[in-house]
């Protein structure tokens, strides 16, 4: 994601600011920094993120 490009919040009209957002898959935790609204706490997680590193740890998990 681009540092410059600033992400608002289609609900609040807020700008989205980094905050450390964790996630739960298969029993495992692990934490990420993601843009999120700080009036309503709605994250947005990047398609990047998704197809790749998610997408990976996911694998990883399920080949256990």
């Amino acid at each position: 994601m681009a540092e410059d490009r600033k992400l608002i919040c289609h609900r609040c009209g807020v700008e989205l600011v980094p905050v450390k957002t964790f996630f739960n898959y298969l029993g495992h935790n692990f934490n990420t920094e993601l843009p999120a609204c700080p009036k309503c706490g709605e994250v947005f997680i990047p398609e990047s993120l998704v197809r790749g590193r998610m997408t990976a740890v996911e694998q990883e998990l399920e080949d256990k």
